[in-house]
C-alpha cells in the first residue's frame, strides 16, 4: 500500500478551476486503480504553514545548540513543532501530487511556503562535503498546472517558472521522477476551452491508472 500526497494550491474547487478538475478526475481515477492506497489531501490554502520567520530560526538555533525543546518560547515551539509535522508527513508520503494554476509565471505563493516548509536538511536532503544530496530517491511525483496561455512551447517555455521550480526542489530532494500535466491555451482560445478542459480530465484520468 502507497501513501499519496494530494497537495492543492488553487482558492477555487474543481468547478471553478481546469487544474483542480483535472486533478479531481486524476484522483477518482487512481482511488479506482488503486483501491488500497491512502491518499491525503493538502489543501495549502486550508493549512497551518508556519512562515519562516525569526522564531523559526531563533528556535532551530536554539534546539542546535543544546536546547531542549522546553526551553524555547511559546511561538518557537508551535511553529518548529507543525514545520516538524508537515515536513515528517512529506517523508513518509510515498507519491506526491501537487496541482497548481501559473499565477504570473509560477504558482501562488502558498505552495512556495510549503516546500520550504518541508525542505529540512536531515529530513529532505543532507548536505556532505561534495554537496547537498536529496534523501527521497524512492518518491515520483506529479505537477498537474493549467496556464491560460501556451507555455510549453518556446519562447514562452523559457519565462514558466513554477512546473520548473517543483523539478529543482524534487531534484534537491532526490525525487527521481516528476511527470507534468498541463492544460493550457482555455484563456488565449476562449471558444475552446471546455474542449482543453476536458482534454485534460481526460488525460488525468489516465495518467493515473499507471502513476
Amino acid at each position: 500500500m502507497a501513501t499519496v500526497l494530494y497537495i492543492t494550491a488553487h482558492p477555487h474547487d474543481d468547478t471553478q478551476s481546469f487544474s483542480m478538475a483535472a486533478g479531481k478526475a486524476f484522483v477518482d481515477s487512481y482511488r479506482e486503480a488503486n483501491p488500497m492506497d491512502e491518499i491525503i489531501h493538502v489543501d495549502l490554502y486550508k493549512t497551518n504553514i508556519p512562515q519562516l520567520d525569526a522564531d523559526i530560526f531563533s528556535g532551530w538555533g536554539k534546539l542546535r545548540s543544546g536546547s531542549q525543546f522546553d526551553q524555547l518560547s511559546k511561538e518557537e515551539q508551535e511553529k518548529v513543532s507543525r514545520l516538524n509535522e508537515l515536513s515528517e508527513q512529506f517523508v513518509a508520503a510515498d507519491k506526491y501530487v501537487f496541482v497548481t494554476p501559473m499565477w504570473n509565471f509560477s504558482f501562488p505563493p502558498v505552495m512556495k511556503a510549503y516546500l520550504d516548509s518541508v525542505g529540512q536538511a536531515g529530513k529532505t536532503f543532507k548536505y556532505t562535503e561534495q554537496g547537498s544530496v536529496g534523501l527521497l530517491t524512492d518518491k515520483k511525483a506529479l505537477h498537474i498546472q493549467a496556464r491560460g496561455g501556451i507555455y510549453s512551447e518556446a519562447p514562452m517555455s523559457e519565462i514558466e517558472m513554477g512546473h520548473r521550480y517543483i523539478k529543482i526542489i524534487m531534484d534537491f530532494f532526490g525525487v527521481p521522477s516528476l511527470e507534468g500535466l498541463f492544460i493550457e491555451g482555455h484563456n488565449q482560445f476562449p471558444d475552446r476551452a471546455e474542449e482543453i478542459k476536458l482534454d485534460g480530465v481526460a488525460r488525468a484520468k489516465e495518467l493515473a491508472k499507471t502513476f
